[in-house]
């Protein structure tokens, strides 16, 4: 059997340890039972990205602005792609204005950016809107 891949809870912030088959379903968290995966990005400052980004699943992040216009558009895209994207990949959004140190941290010049991580490493990253098909598509094709 393969070792279980290790997932933080969106609710209470614990580590889960889920066999990878078991992801298609819909665990539920083993400290406060809520779902592990609800289609949803989740809400992240600076430490909930860095907790979820130790994780073993990909992380896929939408670093935006409340003031940003482009930011607003993208956002219901956002939250599409995490239907289809979950549960082989966790998606967060993070607010630049509450965490200017993960700006700093990127280099993020422009909201939106998409930053890909995996395993706390940076594998991809990219700035601009893209509709719900382009955001899965860059997601899958750099993930991989």
């Amino acid at each position: 059997m393969a070792d279980p891949l290790i997932t933080v809870c969106p609710a209470c912030q614990k580590l889960n340890r889920i066999p990878a088959v078991r992801l298609a379903e819909k665990p539920n968290c083993g400290a406060c039972g809520k779902p592990l995966f609800t289609g949803q990005p989740v809400d992240v400052d600076s430490a909930g990205l860095d907790r979820h980004a130790r994780g073993d699943l990909p992380v896929l992040v939408d670093v935006w602005a409340p003031w940003c216009g482009p930011c607003r558009t993208m956002s219901p895209m956002f939250a599409r792609a995490a239907e289809a994207l979950e549960p082989g990949m966790r998606l967060l959004k993070l607010n630049l204005d509450t965490a200017p140190d993960i700006g700093r941290r990127f280099g993020i010049q422009s909201v939106p950016t998409l930053l890909l991580l995996h395993r706390g490493q940076l594998k991809a990253q990219t700035a601009g809107v893209m509709d719900t098909g382009r955001i899965v598509a860059w997601a899958r094709s750099t993930a991989a």
